[in-house]
């Protein structure tokens, strides 16, 4: 029996639960979500959101609260967590191994679903044809493209974007569209170059499907999106559909870039204080990596977070102080370099809130979150989450 699991269930607000416990405030997740509904409805796309940071039917079900809608996911584990809860239009958006692509069509043969496959090579696309006779499915299939020299995917010009295309209609497979994702928009930080941003990946994009358009190939669906793209796009002609999938919970790398508010912020790790080294300004708690991740996506920021943003125990952010340090359990609270602040007064047992850098990867240390709301000690519900692949 897991003791600590049942105390977790059985705790009704945030005093009775073993730290570190994952919180996740309900309001600012439903107003996170809204905001980007409206705006996508503004520019006149279908929003499809990635699930990879949620990884949890409850979250989904308050971005679709009617019928499931188009989701984005990142693993196989959560194409098949998701269709078993009723999802049927999944685009896994990460490059397809032959593998991969014979689990999705599996599941596709089990459920019904339609999963979408994504990739960027002649040897990929060649692959369909095996990945066809093993499951007797033909896949959906995306061509990715690279708009900004971030991961991977074909260049929008790429003569070898055609044969791709040529060579997945050939193995049998059916061309669904393209699709690209605007990863160095996290390095930018001013709303013109975000703005900017978006413009490009719009562009790239939509001239990659005129391209396959022009030469047979009907291109229905042209996909784009990241984050802070998804945020300042002004103009989404040619696009049909948008992804994002941080904006539910944001994070300190997307407050950084300027998306949001740390208000908007709607996780944090609960953690206790464990000790002290007042000769040198330290208090200690008991959420390390572990429970935070190693994830330092601000060290390249203005603002360096370190390890994470200190709240205390409402959630009211503790001017300047962050988690400085971490190891595998502890993580070391200290005055931001160069403040003049001094560190409050956090005594044994005290508890707090540290906001993650990267909520993502903050998520993936827990299997399930403590739905709060606002500063209320109240625990209105337990959400869990899948992991793994």
């Amino acid at each position: 029996m897991d003791t600590n699991a049942n105390i977790r269930e059985a705790a009704q607000t945030i005093d009775a639960l073993i730290t570190p416990s994952l919180l996740l405030d309900r309001g600012r997740i439903e107003r996170n979500i809204q905001r980007l509904a409206e705006h996508a409805r503004e520019l006149g796309v279908v929003l499809r959101p990635h699930m990879k940071t949620a990884k949890s039917i409850d979250v989904a079900r308050h971005v679709f609260p009617g019928e499931p809608g188009p989701i984005t996911v990142s693993t196989i584990a959560e194409a098949e967590y998701f269709a078993g809860h009723g999802f049927r239009d999944i685009t896994y958006a990460v490059g397809m191994s032959p593998a991969s692509a014979v689990r999705a069509m599996e599941l596709c043969r089990r459920t019904g679903a339609d999963v979408k496959l994504l990739l960027d090579s002649v040897e990929q696309a060649d692959a369909m044809a095996g990945v066809r006779e093993a499951t007797g499915m033909t896949p959906s299939v995306f061509i990715e493209l690279d708009c900004d020299d971030h991961r991977g995917g074909l260049k929008p010009d790429d003569p070898k974007l055609l044969e791709v295309a040529d060579r997945i209609v050939a193995a049998g497979a059916n061309l669904v569209g393209v699709l690209t994702h605007a990863g160095e928009s996290y390095g930018l930080n001013t709303p013109d170059a975000l703005v900017k941003a978006a413009e490009d990946e719009r562009s790239a994009t939509v001239g990659a499907a005129e391209t396959l358009r022009a030469n047979g190939h009907a291109c229905p669906i042209v996909s784009l999106g990241s984050t802070p793209t998804a945020h300042f796009a002004e103009n989404l002609e040619g696009v049909t559909e948008l992804r994002a999938g941080v904006y539910m919970f944001f994070d300190l790398v997307q407050h950084g870039v300027g998306v949001c508010a740390i208000d908007d912020i709607a996780i944090s790790v609960l953690a206790t204080v464990i000790g002290a080294k007042p000769e040198k300004g330290w208090v200690l708690v008991d959420a390390g990596w572990m429970a935070l991740s190693r994830d330092r996506g601000t060290a390249n920021q203005k603002i360096d977070q370190g390890y994470g943003v200190v709240c205390d125990e409402n959630g009211r952010v503790l001017e300047d102080v962050i988690v400085a340090q971490a190891s595998q359990e502890h993580g070391i609270l200290a005055i931001r370099a160069g403040s003049g602040k001094s560190m409050p007064d956090l005594p044994l047992g005290a508890r707090v809130r540290i906001l993650p850098n990267h909520a993502c990867a903050m998520a993936a240390q827990h299997h399930f979150y403590s739905v709060v709301n606002g500063d209320s000690p109240r625990i209105e519900a337990r959400w869990e989450r899948i992991r793994g692949w």
